[in-house]
């Protein structure tokens, strides 16, 4: 395996917002719902923010590379949105993982995409699509129907809109924990009591919802066989065991072991 899963965390671009509307003298609070209500208007009822309006506060990634695993949210609770994207893009550049996201294509990566371009982030690797090497014309980083990133929510949906469903529903379905105690819908107001911990921790067990629901998935098209899902979930729980954090140890014992590759090892 080279795998490498991952999710963002965002929060409203504030800058941006002063910037593209004119609100200069506003607090971040008060500029934050001024977008907002443009949002509102804009859409008839809804606040979620355009893409390349959302600031990067979090990038957590699950790397499965030989025989290594490993679950981190990228940078520290210092780092800011420019480092979070180069660190990411240079993990690309230095595995060439295949990517795996839950609605990757539709939120993660085009964020990523807006923001990288603000910030005049390089990431030649990620961008090849056959130019410079011919193996990705045929499976790069950017075509939807290609293997270098399983967007899982898009896959299992059949590329049918209509069809999604949401990561901690399937979680939990699949015998998973799923969201523990917080959601993105909490993620700012989190931000501004000064939580960004917490956001990575969140970040961090959304990854690992994701990379497990993943290896259902592995099992499910016959890439692997039972004892070897087996072996993958028990790999992972080995990792939160020694990794003896509080939001780890509180995923472990959420996830109850089961025998049957049909449960979740």
């Amino acid at each position: 395996m080279n795998i490498l899963t991952f999710d963002i965390e965002t929060v409203p671009d504030i800058m941006g917002g002063r910037q593209l509307y004119g609100l200069d003298g506003l607090s971040d609070e008060d500029v934050a719902r001024a977008m907002f209500q443009q949002r509102r208007q804009e859409t008839g009822g809804s606040e979620f923010l355009p893409l390349h309006l959302q600031r990067v506060v979090a990038i957590a990634a699950v790397l499965r590379r030989g025989e290594e695993f490993r679950l981190w949210s990228l940078g520290t609770a210092q780092s800011d949105e420019a480092e979070l994207i180069t660190r990411f893009y240079e993990g690309i550049e230095k595995f060439t993982p295949d990517l795996v996201s839950w609605n990757g294509g539709g939120f993660d990566l085009p964020v990523l995409h807006y923001r990288a371009l603000k910030h005049g982030i390089t990431a030649p690797r990620y961008w090849e699509i056959g130019d410079s090497e011919t193996g990705f014309r045929y499976n790069n980083y950017l075509a939807r129907f290609h293997w270098r990133h399983t967007d899982l929510m898009d896959v299992l949906a059949g590329f049918q809109l209509r069809a999604a469903a949401k990561l901690d529903e399937i979680a939990q379905l699949c015998g998973l924990p799923g969201k523990l105690g917080m959601d993105g819908g909490q993620v700012w107001e989190t931000y501004l009591g000064g939580g960004i911990g917490k956001i990575r921790d969140y970040c961090e067990t959304d990854t690992l919802n994701t990379y497990l629901i993943y290896l259902r998935f592995e099992l499910m098209r016959g890439r692997l066989e039972a004892s070897q899902y087996r072996a993958e979930c028990a790999r992972v729980r080995e990792y939160l065991t020694r990794a003896n954090k509080p939001h780890l140890t509180e995923f472990l014992k959420a996830w109850p072991a089961q025998a049957a590759p049909d449960a979740d090892g």
